[in-house]
């Protein structure tokens, strides 16, 4: 049984900046561990959209920072669940540092497969697997991204895009989305569902961003809850 967690306030991107460095350098909360919170929560989404999870299918596009970083996460408990995940890299492993850095090694070690998105063949194999796949996860950029996604980012979203069995689930925002100001990029993930963390973005409010969010469902990390604007009386 989850303990239930009830949001404060829509938040900026800068206000979700503070609460981390809050969090990490004086509350003491290390990353490492609101790294796994975040995964393991927004694993249990996307295990509860599987009708037989044994025989499903995930597809998780990763980037190279934190966003992708929970992706991680997520493959390795969905993996522990028994289902059959591919992680697809859209920036080479050295590049992958941090935090985010000693989850890819983890799963390195575990033998999930991995697809190097920017290898000469990789974004055939994305394609490919996006096909087939169940269920696929934007696990790219976070809030701190802006602009239009760039290759093969933006081809590795064209490809979830473009798969119709596959229902599209985004880590905190869709890639592609400004979470200030609400601007939709071109190309953006097109979600059916945002599993966002800590608090709704402020730009989730415009109806470019509604266009491509999906349903929205806030999720704990570990933060504190006196530090969240609208939480503190909780």
């Amino acid at each position: 049984m989850q303990i239930p967690y009830s949001p404060g306030e829509p938040l900026t991107c800068g206000q979700i900046r503070e609460l981390d460095v809050l969090a990490i350098e004086h509350v003491g909360v290390p990353g490492l561990v609101l790294m796994e919170n975040a995964g393991r929560n927004v694993a249990e989404f996307v295990h509860g959209l599987l009708v037989d999870a044994s025989r499903a299918r995930v597809l998780i596009l990763c980037g190279p920072g934190n966003n992708g970083g929970d992706g991680f996460v997520v493959a390795r408990h969905l993996r522990n669940g028994g289902t059959h995940v591919t992680v697809a890299l859209a920036a080479s492993r050295e590049r992958v540092s941090g935090d985010a850095g000693i989850n890819l090694r983890i799963l390195e070690r575990l033998e999930v497969e991995l697809v190097d998105a920017f290898a000469s063949d990789g974004l055939d194999a994305v394609r490919a697997e996006a096909d087939r796949a169940d269920v696929i996860l934007d696990a790219l950029l976070g809030t701190g991204s802006r602009g239009s996604p760039r290759a093969p980012m933006a081809e590795m979203i064209q490809a979830a895009n473009a798969a119709s069995r596959s229902r599209r689930v985004a880590i905190d925002i869709p890639t592609g989305l400004d979470a200030d100001s609400g601007k939709v990029c071109e190309p953006c993930f097109l979600a059916d569902a945002t599993v966002t963390l800590v608090a709704e973005k402020v730009g989730f409010a415009t109806t470019a961003a509604r266009s491509v969010l999906g349903r929205v469902v806030v999720v704990d990390i570990g933060v504190p809850r006196e530090l969240i604007p609208g939480r503190q009386n909780l």
